[in-house]
């Protein structure tokens, strides 16, 4: 039973990967250098609200403490990040807003992971970026055996999230920025 639900997983995660050869020609998918801190922490200010976005020194505490769950899209041209995809490893199976603000509560060989931002600079949007870091992000965390992905979005961002193969697990306890969000979860190994 568990073999057929991994093979269908697989089946699932490579249906998913678009591996799109015009991104990955024209961007670098990697993890984040320490000495790129202030990009991300620009990037983070431009793609959401003050009252959302991660704070500088919540953003260097992440990319210090876990640079490994911190993949970014180098536009190959320019050198400079185009977007990221960032997270914290944990044991916990649900979202709790400390995950944002606190960088220490990072498990390195955690079993799931809290997807913290998604970013794309909007000269980036509408090009299948932010699928691409996902679908990256997922297989790479699936080969380091973690079991799940969970975040939160608006309202707004559901059905995005559902067409990377997230299921929306209804309204979350976190109160973030004063919105109300959802949680959403997905497993990429069994």
């Amino acid at each position: 039973m568990e073999k057929k639900m991994r093979e269908q997983e697989g089946k699932m995660l490579q249906n998913y990967h678009r591996a799109d050869t015009d991104l990955t020609e024209r961007f670098e998918f990697r993890s984040i250098h320490q000495d790129e801190a202030n990009q991300a922490v620009l990037i983070e200010q431009i793609c959401f609200p003050p009252n959302e976005a991660c704070s500088e020194k919540n953003m260097k505490d992440r990319i210090a403490m876990a640079p490994d769950l911190f993949l970014v899209a180098v536009d190959k041209k320019t050198g400079k990040i185009a977007g990221f995809l960032n997270g914290l490893a944990t044991d916990e199976c649900a979202f709790r807003d400390e995950f944002f603000t606190n960088a220490k509560i990072h498990i390195p060989d955690g079993k799931n992971i809290m997807l913290l931002g998604l970013d794309v600079l909007p000269e980036y949007r509408r090009q299948g970026l932010a699928g691409e870091l996902m679908s990256q992000y997922i297989i790479r965390e699936r080969d380091n055996n973690r079991r799940m992905l969970i975040l939160t979005c608006l309202q707004s961002k559901v059905d995005m999230y559902k067409k990377m193969g997230f299921s929306d697990e209804g309204i979350s306890d976190s109160s973030w920025g004063g919105e109300e969000w959802h949680e959403m979860s997905r497993v990429i190994n069994v």
